[in-house]
Parts: C-alpha cells; structure tokens; sequence
C-alpha cells in the first residue's frame, strides 16, 4: 500500500537520509526505531507528505504523491493520512468531540455525519463520556486517545505515529499500544511508528531499525 523508493534528504550540509527504501502492506503495524538522529521522524514526514525528498518516490495507494502540488497534497492527506504526535496537539479552545470533528470538516462531511462519526469513534476508544470537555480537563491518556479518534475521522489508508506514548505514564502508554493493535485487528488499519519505547516497538509485525540515515536491519 505505500512504497517509498531511494528516498533522499538533506538539510544544508547534513545527509539526513541516504536512500530509503520501504514497503508497508495495509493492515501492517511498523515500528521504526533508532537512535537520536538516525532519520525515523524525517522518514515518518516524508511518508506522510508534510516534507518531500530532494531524491526518491513516495506512492501511496498506487498514486506517486511526489509529483503532487501542494494542493493536491493537502487533500490527499486530509483524506489518506492520520497523524498521532507525541503531544496530542488538540486545540485547547474547543472540545474532545470538536477537536476529532475537525478533519472532517476540512474534508468538507456535514456537521451531523462529522458529529455522528467522531461520537462512535470516542465510544470505540473509551472517552464517549468526555466529548464536551476541553484538553485542559482531560488525562494525558484521554487527551492522546481523542487525538487517535481526529486521526481516524476521515477513515485514512495509515495512521503514521511519532513518539505517541512519549509523553505517557507507563500504564496509559500500555492502553494506547494495545489500542493501535486493537484497531489493527478490527478495522485492518495500518500503522507506521516511530518509537523508543521497546515494549511497543517488540509488538509489531516488523521493526525496522535505522541507523545513519538508512535501514540496516
């Protein structure tokens, strides 16, 4: 479902990845791990066309999405790609059910189907009852499992995740690993992680990790 080719990139005179080579099959969990340094997060961003490679092919869905403009890329992933960040990123202002709903509204669903959906998704992942509430009243645990319900919302092709149980407690990162495992199960979602937690890392269906910029084993 995603192929990435000879993928290149530098920043000035730093070669941070050096020709990557990658295949993700739907329904695959990935983790993608290393040290500091190592490339996995500008892997992840390239992937997820929030930077592209100065050499190398990205195709997602058999669309070669490194040819897009940056129009057609923002739509292709409002509609193909979930992000989950280490730091949730809601937005404090509004609700756990506003904050999942607005993907959706990007996406152009009306407000009832958008509602509609993000209300099954919190019930699915355990929060249905802290829709109305703001981040600011939210556990680091229900913070980061509404930020996994705005990244379903548009029924994406991937979730790609870095560090998403960075900034947990050992026991709601535990929930959270399961719960990417759970939505794999029932949903054949694909997920590409990019981790230093090993518990995690060790549950996937392949580790892949990198070292210098490239994948080494």
């Amino acid at each position: 479902m995603i192929k990435a080719q000879n993928i290149q990139k530098s920043y000035g005179d730093l070669h941070v990845l050096k020709g990557v080579d990658v295949n993700i099959k739907k329904g695959e969990v990935i983790s993608i791990v290393g040290a500091s340094g190592a490339g996995k997060s500008t892997l992840l961003q390239i992937i997820g066309t929030l930077d592209k490679p100065d050499e190398g092919e990205v195709t997602i869905h058999d669309q070669n999405i490194s040819s897009f403009k940056d129009k057609e890329l923002s739509l292709f992933r409002n509609k193909n790609i979930g992000f989950v960040f280490q730091f949730h990123h809601l937005l404090p202002e509004f609700t756990a059910l506003e904050n999942v709903c607005i993907p959706a509204y990007i996406h152009k669903t009306n407000k009832v189907e958008a509602e509609k959906r993000a209300l099954e998704l919190l019930s699915a992942l355990g929060v249905a009852e802290r829709a109305s509430h703001k981040p600011s009243e939210l556990s680091g645990g229900e913070q980061q499992r509404v930020a996994v319900c705005r990244a379903l919302i548009n029924n994406p092709a991937v979730i790609l995740a870095d560090e998403p149980s960075g900034n947990l407690d050992s026991a709601s990162a535990k929930e959270l690993h399961s719960l990417f495992f759970k939505l794999r199960d029932e949903f054949n979602q694909t997920f590409v992680i990019v981790t230093h937690n090993e518990e995690l890392a060790n549950m996937a269906d392949r580790k892949l990790t990198m070292k210098d910029g490239l994948i080494v084993d």
